[in-house]
């Protein structure tokens, strides 16, 4: 029986089963623990070394053995973060039961001034994962752990979102720095701009000083990296989607760039940030991509927050963004002619409300698409050539 994100669903013998949860820093981690027979919680601080940390949770055993106790079960959590999940893949091949705890799911004290350190962290995360084995709903919740194949799926598109950003924040700065001298015309994202500034003059008919020459320069030579490495990027994927075409992640890119108005970076995005995961419902799917309310209700006041952002950003920023290029490319849809008849005389924030309500429809579609075959109705899609 599979456990379940905010509760073990596998009855939990606490007389039978050693419970551990890590507190994991750069330069240490601190573990406490919770061993059948033994009247004291033991908590102990390693170097970030799992071999020792799987040497402390034997001991732990033999020491619960020792008091007459049979330890079946060895169940270990701590919260995700910077060491990212390979911890627990590492434990689970040795026979751990090894979980990742949400940290947004840890309920914490909520006094403005409260003590805080590591092993008041580890009491905390000791008491929500106990609550969470018990089956307990709303004691903490449990990520879902990637193998190294879906992480590693998830870098090509992450990278290219960072590059697209530097070369952004690169062309502003180029922009920002020649304004200062009264210059407005200059395009740095010409292929021959690097050769074209030692012909720019000031208004003043002079041409730039030396330093700030040196420096645009610089930063032309840094653009054209960047653009160099998303070109990169961008090949190496689409060469990897017409050569592989038994793998899933390549066949659902493709199934869902028939969609008119959806690209192909939109849909590498889509598919390893969360149609790879397991999702139970389209619930779950709305929650996941960020595209849920956030009621605010208390006695008889009734009001909505806006979006959670509980969810993934990513797909939530590329969603909103599809929604209104859906607008664009698929005007004639039924869901395009619903979003216009809500907005038809609507205030500007009633259309960005709606646009939420229109990307939430298309991400529940897409994922029905993607992960069960199912085409969405009233929506264009190309035809496969």
């Amino acid at each position: 029986m599979q456990s379940d994100l905010s509760r073990s669903l596998v009855v939990l013998k606490q007389d039978t089963t050693l419970i551990a949860v890590i507190e994991l820093s750069l330069s240490s981690w601190l573990v406490g623990g919770l061993v059948p027979g033994l009247k004291r919680q033991p908590r102990r601080k390693l170097d970030p070394d799992p071999c020792g940390l799987l040497a402390l949770l034997e001991r732990w055993r033999d020491e619960g053995v020792r008091a007459g106790q049979k330890i079946e079960r060895i169940a270990v959590a701590y919260e995700a973060g910077r060491d990212g999940f390979w911890l627990a893949r590492w434990l689970r091949s040795r026979g751990i039961e090894a979980h990742v705890i949400h940290p947004n799911s840890i309920p914490v004290p909520r006094e403005h001034r409260r003590a805080k350190s590591d092993r008041l962290d580890t009491e905390l995360l000791l008491r929500g994962f106990l609550g969470w084995l018990r089956g307990e709903a709303k004691h903490c919740s449990m990520a879902q752990i990637p193998s190294i194949a879906q992480e590693d799926l998830k870098r090509p598109n992450r990278e290219h979102q960072r590059l697209v950003n530097e070369r952004t924040s690169l062309i502003n700065r180029l922009k920002a720095c020649l304004i200062r001298f009264g210059i407005r015309t200059f395009n740095p994202k010409l292929k021959k701009a690097a050769e074209q500034l030692s012909g720019l003059r000031t208004p003043e008919g002079g041409p730039l000083p030396a330093n700030t020459l040196a420096e645009l320069g610089r930063d032309l030579a840094r653009l054209r990296l960047v653009r160099e490495q998303i070109k990169a990027i961008e090949t190496e994927r689409c060469a990897h989607l017409a050569k592989a075409s038994k793998d899933r992640h390549a066949t659902t890119v493709r199934s869902l760039i028939r969609v008119v108005g959806l690209g192909v970076e939109t849909a590498d995005m889509l598919d390893s940030e969360m149609f790879a995961r397991p999702l139970r419902d389209r619930w779950a799917a709305a929650r996941y991509g960020g595209l849920t309310g956030s009621p605010d209700e208390s006695g008889t006041r009734r009001r909505e927050q806006g979006l959670a952002r509980a969810g993934n950003s990513r797909v939530r920023r590329g969603m909103i963004q599809f929604a209104w290029r859906f607008l664009r490319f698929q005007e004639d849809s039924p869901l395009a002619q619903w979003y216009r008849h809500k907005t038809q005389s609507a205030r500007k924030d009633i259309r960005k409300l709606m646009i939420v309500a229109l990307a939430r429809k298309l991400l529940i579609a897409l994922w029905r698409m993607a992960t069960q075959g199912v085409e969405p109705e009233g929506i264009t899609l190309r035809q496969v050539g």
